[in-house]
């Protein structure tokens, strides 16, 4: 472990309380960063994490720098404050700054179709060429989800945001841009490419020279070479050290840093763009970036969700449930996860990193952030966990009404009534229907629960003549609860599959154009299989996940538009023949069938 000296960043903004409210130090706030020691202390120790990077900025500046555990198992090299780790997802915040900088410039329109720009860029939905930077940066653009060619390595791979472009041409838009909002990798991947034609550098070099460089973040930078040994965190995947983990997406994901470095970030935009008497990017700009862009949306089941631009909450719940305004992003990549807080009411900002996919970041940021907010008097206490007992049972209803199977990214779903009037819910795995949630009965709240299980409900919504699924959990820190829509039911089918497809059912396809670096040949997770649902006939099962609806003997298209997370990462694919041989296409992924065994 190592603990950084307090006022790196000093006296950064006014005190955020009273006259009479403690100034939030590192003295006043010890009883968070304790509780933040041990909560991290308790994730390395079960192993969910191999190593743990945090800081927290006040108005008194960085007062709480620390990382906990192993960088680099090889030697047994402690993780410092100095180390690098991915930030997956975070690096959106980035990217859509890029953005909104080069509006500032006049040399991007925040409204303004892309096609403006990227005159080459095409799609088979006519309508692509509606596609703002604003809807790229907000989730709303309707573009398929996630380009996944080599897109996690053990290398660096050049031309991730060309080859997504180039990609898009075989694609169908999965919903008209504006009409929903959710989780697209590959509007941010856009951006990549928008910033590289209209300011002529690269993108990884237009952050390095316009961002990281004049808030004087040292630490972080994007893969485009291999990082010096002993500046990065080498994760621990099943025991195993792993090499550096590269992220080929830099604008959606691929920004290496280090929580110190972030505090900087978090500054400028606490300072409304300003940092150090220098002003970085419009005051405008910093407040459209936190401003709900959701309002507008046709689809929204969950509004809850308020997207910003780059920032996955404008308000986020955690923070909201005691009354508190917050900025927030999360990341996570294949081996790392982590969360950014900015409160901009409050002169407050945390970043916490680590390497380990699901170790609680979540938890552990709020739970610090609680306490602190606690420690000023912003907030009266800190709030206790919910209780778990679910609310009477209300009149009955007609459970066979939500009957069916329902479509997500991940998984089928199927609901089923059962004899007592209750409802099961199961998901397709292994070949066969896994119990999700059951003997779940309508409550006097509206939503269905099971007495033994509180911590998941369920309701069921139509917007737009979809029905959708969707589920509350408890979230975080534990004292709020938090719903999306998981699914949306899919029709039954009067027609088969086509003769075509039939005869394709049970074929194996190996991808054939992934670089050997890549994390999906790395693990042997290139192979997908081409099947049908018993229960939903006429629809094709793309390897035991996604439900997509044949439009012709060669191509199979996306079915569904989920909102929030469960409709991203969508496939549409293709048939093609190359040398003479069956090639299935998604996007620019290329697939050869494999022999019978």
């Amino acid at each position: 472990m190592q603990l950084a000296g307090a006022g790196a960043l000093l006296h950064i903004l006014s005190g955020c309380g009273g006259s009479g409210d403690p100034l939030p130090t590192a003295d006043n706030l010890a009883e968070a960063i304790q509780w933040g020691r041990g909560a991290i202390g308790q994730v390395l120790q079960s192993g969910e994490a191999s190593a743990v990077s945090v800081a927290l900025l006040t108005s008194e500046g960085v007062i709480w720098q620390e990382a906990f555990g192993i960088a680099d198992p090889e030697g047994q090299k402690p993780a410092t404050v100095d180390t690098r780790f991915n930030i997956g997802s975070v690096s959106k915040v980035v990217g859509a700054l890029a953005a909104m900088m080069l509006c500032d410039r006049g040399m991007l329109e925040l409204d303004a179709p892309i096609v403006r720009y990227l005159p080459d860029y095409r799609m088979l939905s006519p309508e692509f060429d509606r596609i703002t930077v604003r809807h790229l940066i907000s989730h709303t653009s309707g573009l398929p989800g996630t380009n996944w060619r080599n897109i996690f390595a053990f290398g660096p791979i050049e031309g991730y945001a060309r080859d997504t472009l180039e990609g898009l041409a075989h694609f169908h838009l999965k919903h008209l841009p504006g009409e929903l909002a959710v989780y697209c990798n590959d509007g941010f991947t856009m951006v990549e490419n928008l910033v590289a034609e209209v300011s002529g550098l690269p993108f990884a070099e237009f952050v390095q020279r316009e961002i990281l460089e004049p808030l004087g973040m040292r630490n972080s930078a994007y893969p485009v070479q291999p990082f010096p040994e002993g500046s990065y965190v080498h994760a621990v995947y099943k025991g195993e050290r792993m090499p550096q983990e590269f992220v080929s997406a830099y604008a959606t994901g691929g920004l290496a840093s280090t929580p110190g470095d972030m505090m900087r970030l978090a500054a400028m935009f606490l300072n409304l763009g300003v940092h150090q008497g220098r002003r970085l990017v419009s005051r405008e700009a910093i407040l459209e970036m936190g401003t709900d862009q959701t309002k507008n949306l046709r689809i929204n089941p969950c509004p809850e969700w308020r997207w910003g631009l780059g920032w996955d909450a404008t308000h986020h719940p955690g923070l909201e449930a005691v009354g508190v305004k917050a900025w927030q992003k999360n990341g996570g990549t294949f081996l790392f996860s982590s969360e950014f807080f900015v409160l901009p009411d409050h002169h407050m900002a945390l970043m916490i990193a680590g390497s380990g996919p699901a170790y609680g970041a979540l938890r552990i940021a709020e739970g610090v952030l609680l306490r602190a907010l606690a420690a000023v008097r912003a907030i009266p206490s800190v709030p206790p966990a919910l209780v778990g007992i679910p609310p009477a049972v209300s009149e009955s209803v007609d459970a066979g009404s939500v009957a069916g199977i329902y479509a997500n990214h991940e998984a089928p779903i199927k609901v089923q009534a059962t004899e007592a009037g209750a409802i099961d819910i199961l998901q397709w795995g292994n070949g066969a229907w896994q119990p999700l949630a059951q003997g779940l009965t309508l409550r006097t709240d509206g939503w269905w629960w099971n007495d033994a299980v509180p911590q998941s409900s369920y309701r069921w919504q139509t917007v737009d003549d979809k029905l959708y699924l969707i589920q509350r959990t408890t979230a975080g820190y534990g004292h709020y609860r938090s719903s999306m829509p998981i699914g949306q039911r899919l029709p039954p089918r009067e027609a088969p599959l086509p003769d075509a497809w039939q005869a394709r059912l049970g074929t194996r396809w190996q991808l054939v154009n992934e670089s050997p670096d890549s994390l999906a040949r790395v693990f042997e997770n290139d192979v997908v299989i081409l099947g049908e649902l018993p229960d939903l006939p006429g629809y094709l099962l793309w390897n035991n996940t996604q439900l997509l609806l044949p439009d012709s003997d060669d191509r199979a298209r996306m079915t569904i538009q989920v909102p929030v997370n469960h409709g991203r990462d969508l496939v549409e694919i293709e048939m093609e023949t190359a040398d003479g041989a069956p090639q299935l296409r998604v996007g620019s992924s290329l697939f050869r069938q494999l022999a019978e065994a």
